[in-house]
């Protein structure tokens, strides 16, 4: 009787364990999708930074060309500088 009572609450514990083992399973494997997820987002991120940083060297080159271009044809002109005209709104 209690040999079998002690080997009744073992299977039980035994079939408790197995079920969190199967819970943690589970949790492993969408962790590791979730993983994956902000992996390609990251790498994404980077392309997209990658491809930005060059647009924006483009253009400083383009904007220097430029202004080299204008002075030497002599056409006058201003640069403004945004930064220090905060207030001022040039969008219109």
């Amino acid at each position: 009787m209690i040999k079998r009572k002690l080997c009744r609450e073992y299977v039980e514990e035994i079939e408790r364990l197995e079920r969190s083992i199967v819970e943690l399973e589970e949790q492993i494997n969408e962790l590791k999708m979730q993983l994956r997820l902000k992996v390609e987002e990251a790498n994404s991120l980077a392309i997209e930074n990658t491809s930005l940083r060059h647009k924006l060297d483009m253009m400083k080159k383009r904007e220097k060309y430029l202004i080299e271009l204008l002075k030497k044809f002599g056409v006058p002109f201003v640069i403004v500088d945004e930064d220090e005209f905060e207030d001022v709104d040039i969008s219109e």
